[in-house]
């Protein structure tokens, strides 16, 4: 084993055909190079929770499990709790429930062996154009992001799971998504300290132990135009101004943002160098180790490595504390509906008539990416469970009844943009004048391009939990 890979964390991805079986090969090679841990995506809670007991009993020293949790376990493991995305909980406006929501997140994550969760996101929304932030997003103030990421944090760390806020310095003026290319942020310093770093200062303060950095280059603030990830400037700010003592990991080292002339080896020694920790998910582990062993003592300087492994190792100890209790997922369950319910808005329309039958279109922005959306037959599945007769229509009204559009506009890696795409417009201008409803599972500013006058309900994301909400709405509406 090389002691350098407990700083490289790989990722380890499910199949609906093959579970995790077809990662075997890569976990033994990974627990033989001395992998830190790995990223989690995907999966059932039993086959997560399976999977890391299984790694856990090969490797002689502590590892830790992560995973993407910004809206709830159940955004990679089903079975747990779905969540709403923070851009719901900012409209929303009560810190107490977003910290709900973490302690949730956190009892739910430690149930299936999981130590650290990728959340909160401290980045605000502030571009419109921005393609990869949105609803990921508690809002565009940088105090109120600052009150939801501290109570999401301080509950999460209580329940004993480490908490990451992400991306440092901030994604949320970006134009363009760090997983196809590198954005460039042309805002001073000054500027930055104004808004942006706000919820970054208030996550430290708050006692987060890890804070991920983004692959985007602040060329006013580092003029060697190099993304944030791989900026010593920018990380020195993170240490000295702000204070944070604790894990500074990479984002995904599969991402063009920071690959870009310099592929994954170079990056990984780039990122270390600057000041990171923790390399997280580069496509082939061995390379990287590779490319740090030979660059220990030479572009690595040696203090720089013991730093890091003595950050990560601290963590992994840390983590290892008593095994977390059963969750109450039905008590968890009704808390996220509540919550779900109450992020339901209409964006316009003061009036609303609608009677079954139903007929139902649905617009999908986000097919054609390189991921599977979820399931878009939810909402009509739970009006059908109580009852309600719907039909999938095309452009042609129900002879008796209502026509509701469902509009699906998640951000999403590698989509590449923030507003509706031409298809999804096109399909609009013919569904939007004579719906009777349309409902919205994506940001309140892409209301502005639906045609027509009829009311709009905001749901916030595609989600299971916001589907069941919408279809609760429109079931307490019929006539």
């Amino acid at each position: 084993m090389n002691p350098l890979a407990r700083l490289v964390f790989p990722a380890l991805r499910w199949h609906a055909r093959t579970g995790f079986a077809h990662e075997h090969a890569k976990i033994e090679q990974t627990l033989a190079l001395g992998v830190g841990g790995y990223i989690l995506f995907g999966g059932t809670a039993d086959a997560a929770r399976a999977i890391m007991r299984r790694i856990r009993a090969a490797q002689p020293h502590p590892l830790l499990f992560a995973a993407d949790l910004e809206r709830g376990p159940a955004q990679q493991f089903a079975g747990l709790t779905h969540l709403p995305p923070p851009g719901a909980l900012g409209f929303v406006g009560r810190p107490d429930l977003t910290a709900r929501c973490g302690e949730i997140t956190a009892r739910e994550a430690r149930s299936v062996g999981l130590d650290w969760v990728y959340a909160p996101v401290a980045d605000l929304d502030l571009e419109p154009d921005n393609p990869i932030i949105q609803t990921r997003s508690f809002g565009d103030d940088p105090v109120v992001v600052g009150l939801h990421v501290s109570a999401w944090i301080r509950a999460a760390e209580a329940a004993g799971i480490v908490s990451t806020a992400k991306h440092y310095p901030g994604h949320g003026r970006t134009t363009t998504d760090s997983h196809e290319t590198l954005p460039l942020v042309d805002a001073p310093l000054v500027e930055l300290q104004a808004s942006d770093l706000e919820p970054f200062a208030a996550a430290v303060a708050a006692g987060t132990r890890s804070v991920m950095t983004a692959h985007v280059a602040y060329p006013q603030w580092d003029p060697s135009g190099l993304p944030a990830s791989l900026s010593a400037p920018m990380l020195r700010y993170l240490r000295q101004q702000l204070g944070f003592d604790g894990v500074i990991v990479t984002d995904a080292l599969i991402m063009e943002g920071v690959l870009e002339g310099r592929g994954p080896g170079g990056a990984a020694v780039a990122a270390l160098a600057a000041g990171n920790d923790v390399l997280l998910y580069p496509n082939d582990p061995a390379a990287v180790i590779r490319a740090l062993d030979e660059a220990s003592g030479k572009a690595l300087d040696r203090s720089r490595l013991d730093d890091a492994l003595a950050r990560v190792a601290r963590m992994a100890e840390g983590a290892q504390g008593a095994p977390a209790q059963a969750p109450d997922l039905a008590e968890d369950a009704r808390f996220a509906d509540a919550l779900a319910d109450m992020a339901l808005h209409t964006l316009r329309g003061e009036s609303l008539s609608l009677a079954a039958p139903l007929g139902v279109t649905i617009v999908d922005d986000d097919v054609g990416g390189p991921y599977r959306v979820g399931r878009r037959d939810l909402f009509a599945r739970r009006l059908a469970d109580v009852g309600i007769t719907v039909r999938r229509r095309g452009a042609t009204t129900p002879a008796r009844g209502s026509r509701v559009v469902l509009v699906y506009a998640e951000p999403l890696s590698w989509k590449g943009r923030a507003w509706l795409g031409t298809r999804s417009l096109t399909t609009l201008r013919r569904e939007a004048p004579g719906a009777a409803l349309i409902v919205l599972f994506g940001h309140p500013r892409l209301a502005s391009q639906i045609p027509g006058t009829a009311p709009i309900l905001c749901a916030w994301h595609g989600q299971p939990l916001m589907q069941y909400a919408a279809a609760r709405w429109v079931v307490g509406r019929l006539r």
